[in-house]
């Protein structure tokens, strides 16, 4: 017999299914109200933290390596390691070598790469990412990124031969005429300034070789800006360089600031370019016009000498010095991103 359902009463809430209790069979060891996790989680969490920890662990051992290399030859050093300039001179048991000519040349040049690659990459980033038509952007992002594909014998043999004959005649003028400054005096060695085999010609193609790696993380962090912040910044009246100041800049500042941390790591430790550039010792003046040796370079210019636990000691102190000089700067920029991300 059928009922007649009542229209001024209110219908009863369904009920609920009965929960399973946590520590069951199919839920055992998991938190109430929490899903078991996979096992492809598992895997991937376990993955991830070993290539962390293996990462770690290779670093660690490079350090101890070069340190237990690098301490005997330290101990037989006559002069300070810290101070003296002249020459590297590693004879059996009589070793007498400093840093600061190869601390002084690395730093330089890779300074002057990345005073011209950095506002060279950022210009191309923002122009692929924000004014480029869609099939134009693709190309240009390809020959960009194809740049890092050239060996850098090639970028070597491309200074010395063709680029660096080409910058005489400016090396030339800027000596007669911005001779008074630091930067552009006469040099001491005549004949590299004649070449081309200069700092200066070192760091423009060290600016090319690392002009590929800053923009392609760059372009990479523009492309992620949320649409949101472009859209608000047009609803408010922003032109497009105002969308690009206002939205994509501060979006994409720590990429930025890591892919040129990426690129001067490559030119610290840049060797076969710089060896055929520039590969005679020179003196700490801050001039463009003057040769030099970077760690690098000087310890693959006397690679054939390590035939003693000395001497390969010698030159490993260069590396040691080189691995720590690239760890601090990639801290220091962690720390620039860091207090970016805070603010």
């Amino acid at each position: 017999m059928s009922t007649i359902a009542d229209p001024d009463r209110e219908p009863s809430a369904p009920k609920r299914p009965e929960s399973r209790p946590s520590g069951g069979p199919d839920g055992a060891g998991e938190p109430r109200g929490s899903a078991p996790r996979r096992l492809g989680d598992r895997v991937l969490t376990s993955l991830s933290t070993g290539s962390g920890l293996l990462v770690s662990i290779v670093i660690g051992l490079i350090a101890v390596f070069l340190l237990l290399q690098a301490i005997p030859a330290l101990a037989k050093n006559s002069a300070n390691f810290f101070t003296f300039q002249g020459s590297w001179v590693v004879s059996g048991d009589a070793v007498e070598f400093g840093i600061p000519q190869q601390f002084y040349a690395t730093v330089l040049v890779s300074v002057i790469a990345l005073l011209i690659a950095m506002p060279v990459a950022l210009g191309i980033a923002v122009f692929v990412t924000e004014y480029a038509p869609r099939r134009l952007a693709g190309p240009i992002a390809a020959v960009v990124d194809l740049l890092a594909a050239v060996p850098s014998i090639v970028y070597g043999l491309w200074g010395i031969l063709v680029l660096g004959p080409a910058l005489v005649p400016m090396n030339q003028w800027m000596v007669d005429n911005l001779g008074f400054l630091p930067l552009f005096g006469m040099p001491e060695n005549v004949a590299n300034m004649s070449t081309g085999g200069t700092l200066l010609t070192a760091g423009i193609v060290l600016a090319v070789m690392i002009l590929p790696v800053i923009t392609a993380v760059t372009r990479e962090v523009f492309a992620q800006t949320p649409h949101g912040h472009r859209e608000a910044a047009l609803a408010l009246g922003a032109t497009r360089w105002e969308v690009v100041r206002t939205a994509v800049l501060p979006f994409g500042f720590s990429g930025y600031i890591s892919g040129s941390m990426l690129g001067l790591g490559r030119a610290l430790g840049e060797t076969m370019a710089l060896l055929l550039i520039i590969s005679t010792a020179g003196p700490i003046d801050f001039n463009l016009m003057e040769s030099g040796q970077t760690f690098a370079t000087v310890i693959a210019n006397n690679a054939a000498e390590f035939d003693s636990p000395i001497k390969t000691g010698a030159y490993i102190s260069a590396g040691l010095v080189l691995f720590a000089l690239t760890f601090l700067v990639n801290a220091a920029a962690r720390g620039v991103i860091a207090r970016r991300a805070r603010s």
